[in-house]
């Protein structure tokens, strides 16, 4: 997998604005809405385990799929810390295999967007089809066309937390596709900063082609929201989620 190598012992620093425990009460939100009982909840691309552990505090049943190796260790260890026992697997999106089939999958926070080519996206909406019951829901967010343009685009960010700062800098190329590189300094006990760097790249769909690319895939989209809400995207929305049924 892209990227994540050095990146997994920061995420959290970047994704401080996720509000997981909101989201993991929206998710059930979306499932009560559409009369859909959740069963089983595969958390794909669960990254550090942060949604599928406020997920496992409101009573879901959920297990957590990502494929890199190093942000499962990640998920592992907070886990245990917060004495929250969790199945975590280590499998790539597109080629997901569950023993069973789960009842819900659920993936956020733009881990499809790290899928640039067309292709991989429709082979991963199949692969999640293939692994639902049938009705189940695939609820997923995607960043928009006018993030990628208007507010990543060409633009550089600085981060900080604690002892660490992030360089983030991006560069808009062609189809939307957005490439991001993050350095990370973190000070050292002697003053001196150790630096390590990853490299991810992003691209942005349009709300047609990803509807399209469902209804392919096997499913029935029964709603495209903004994010957190439940009002039909804005022009100017950062975030979109979709909720999908397997046919």
């Amino acid at each position: 997998m892209q990227g994540y190598q050095s990146l997994s012992r920061y995420y959290d620093l970047l994704m401080e604005d996720a509000r997981y425990p909101e989201r993991a009460r929206y998710i059930l939100e979306i499932c009560r809405r559409f009369g859909h009982e959740p069963g089983q909840i595969c958390d794909l691309c669960c990254g550090t385990g942060s949604l599928t552990r406020e997920l496992k505090k409101l009573g879901a049943d959920v297990f957590g799929v990502d494929g890199s190796v190093e942000m499962l260790s990640e998920a592992a260890q907070r886990g245990y810390k917060e004495d929250i026992n969790i199945l975590y697997v280590n499998q790539l999106m597109q080629k997901l295999s569950l023993p069973c089939p789960a009842g819900t999958v659920v993936c956020t926070l733009d881990s499809l967007n790290h899928l640039t080519d067309e292709a991989e996206l429709k082979q991963t909406f199949k692969a999640v089809c293939e692994n639902l019951n049938s009705g189940g829901l695939f609820i997923f967010d995607m960043n928009t066309l006018y993030k990628h343009r208007e507010i990543l685009g060409n633009n550089d960010f600085v981060l900080e937390a604690d002892n660490v700062l992030c360089a983030w800098q991006n560069v808009l190329c062609e189809d939307d596709i957005v490439e991001i590189t993050l350095d990370f300094f973190e000070e050292e006990k002697n003053g001196l900063y150790s630096r390590c760097s990853d490299y991810i790249t992003e691209r942005a769909y349009s709300l047609d082609v990803i509807k399209n690319l469902l209804t392919e895939s096997g499913f029935e989209v029964l709603g495209c929201f903004g994010d957190l809400t439940f009002e039909a995207p804005k022009d100017d929305e950062q975030r979109v989620v979709f909720t999908a049924a397997k046919k």
